[in-house]
């Protein structure tokens, strides 16, 4: 009669992902927020997966976590692997629906910089499908599907990056705002708009003006960049703004510039597309499109 062995199984791949995702984050609760779990169940799985290998993985500490020398040896061989797997399934959601592209944005550039760009695609190419998610922070393109993200950025660029503009700020007001504005110093009998995450835009722009110690920085602090941008186009106040989430409304004379002065910042809007988009057939029509100069 034949026999049929008992295999050895292996760990799930729930705890492995677990695993591996702590070890390079360097945190249960960093892991949770990427794998959209709760730290608990991180913790569950990476027991599970130490009772299976008979050793300890991490060494638990009041400040969090640590690697231990097993775990340290042996975790960037699975972040190749999930790495691997990643665009694998990239490859394939790309090649099954070549027409369904989705992008990752910082809020403020979804809302004010991508909408204008987003409606000459649909004219120039209505088979491409965009949707777009607004995020604070890139995704793991490596791990995470989108097929484009579109973030500031400062420092050198990583592979496959690249710079679509710079990033230029200044005061835009309302034009009956500007008309009573004649010196730098009548800035302190106006509202200093603010966005909160952009904190220190009005101290980087005063600072780099000649005799503006004597300019009060206090002002009104909004959330987001777009209700800070609605509140200076319907006469709130002053605001600093950067140079391509506002043009449009330049352009239109809706916000109007009213002192020269620029200040350009080490930061930039930078595009990062995935390996497999780029061999897509809508890579071509929606850089061209989204990207009119040289990328």
């Amino acid at each position: 009669m034949a026999i049929a062995p008992l295999r050895p199984k292996g760990p799930h791949l729930n705890a492995l992902r677990a695993f591996e995702a702590a070890a390079r984050l360097g945190s249960f609760t960093a892991a949770a927020e990427e794998l959209s779990v709760t730290p608990g169940a991180v913790t569950q799985h990476i027991k599970s997966l130490e009772e299976w290998a008979g050793a300890p993985l991490f060494r638990r500490h009041a400040r969090g976590v640590a690697l231990t020398p097993l775990a340290e040896e042996l975790s960037p061989g699975f972040t190749r692997a999930f790495d691997q797997l990643g665009l694998a399934v990239q490859a394939l959601r790309t090649k099954a629906a070549p027409g369904r592209v989705k992008v990752a944005a910082l809020p403020s550039i979804a809302q004010l910089w991508l909408p204008p760009r987003l409606g000459r695609l649909r004219k120039a190419a209505p088979e491409i499908s965009v949707s777009v998610v607004a995020m604070e922070a890139p995704p793991n393109l490596a791990r995470e599907l989108f097929d484009l993200t579109l973030f500031y950025k400062s420092g050198a660029l990583d592979d496959g990056e690249t710079e679509v503009s710079k990033d230029r700020i200044f005061p835009v007001c309302a034009p009956e705002i500007a008309a009573r504005l004649t010196s730098l110093s009548d800035l302190n009998d106006e509202t200093l708009l603010h966005d909160g995450a952009w904190a220190d835009d009005w101290d980087m722009w005063l600072n780099a003006q000649p005799g503006t110690g004597s300019i009060g920085r206090a002002g009104i602090v909004h959330s987001l960049f777009s209700v800070a941008l609605e509140e200076a186009r319907h006469g709130g106040g002053v605001l600093i703004a950067h140079e391509a989430l506002v043009a449009p409304l330049l352009a239109s004379r809706e916000l109007v510039r009213p002192f020269p002065a620029a200040l350009e910042l080490e930061a930039r809007i930078v595009a990062r597309f995935t390996p497999a988009f780029t061999r897509s057939p809508a890579y071509e029509p929606l850089r061209q499109t989204l990207f009119p100069g040289p990328l």
